[in-house]
């Protein structure tokens, strides 16, 4: 088993209020409709979204190694816009990974917009060791995916205000 942290950081030209609202407080809309090509749907399970609630992102038959991730909702700090989380069931947990906990949290800038950071610290599977082409991929598609979510702001200045 090996332990390791993977950080993804990028200044985004929309209000962290903004990028909060659609990404995290109305996620389970707002992606599948802006991402439809990976996300059929998002599901709560568990909670009202809050502390402890639990998440379904269902995705996309052929675009990934898998159909669903489940995720528990570990910290929603509004007010400091920090979202922590963990995946519990699906994704790559059980096929690579033992465990995957996340932090994303938007910085306001003075210049405008704000820097969106994404931490992930997790566990391989005995016997596994990262992929480091597979980390530069998913750091790749996290950055296409925010900047689609960028120009779909940028596009729809009412939105999420």
């Amino acid at each position: 088993m090996v332990s390791g942290t993977s950080t993804t950081e990028e200044v985004v030209q929309v209000e962290a209020r903004r990028l909060w609202n659609a990404t995290t407080k109305d996620s389970h809309n707002f992606l599948p409709k802006v991402f439809p090509e990976v996300f059929t749907s998002v599901i709560l399970l568990q909670g009202d979204g809050g502390v402890g609630s639990v998440k379904q992102f269902n995705i996309t038959p052929g675009k990934k190694d898998f159909s669903f991730i489940k995720e528990r909702v570990d910290e929603l700090d509004e007010e400091n816009f920090v979202y922590k989380y963990t995946s519990i069931e699906g994704g790559p947990l059980g096929k690579k990974l033992s465990s995957a906990c996340f932090e994303v949290k938007l910085v306001p800038r003075k210049e405008g917009g704000c820097v969106a950071r994404w931490t992930c610290n997790y566990d391989t599977l005995p016997g596994v060791q990262p992929d480091e082409g597979k980390l530069k991929e998913i750091k790749e598609d996290s950055f296409g995916m925010l900047k689609k979510v960028e120009q779909y702001l940028q596009s729809n200045p009412n939105l999420y205000c």
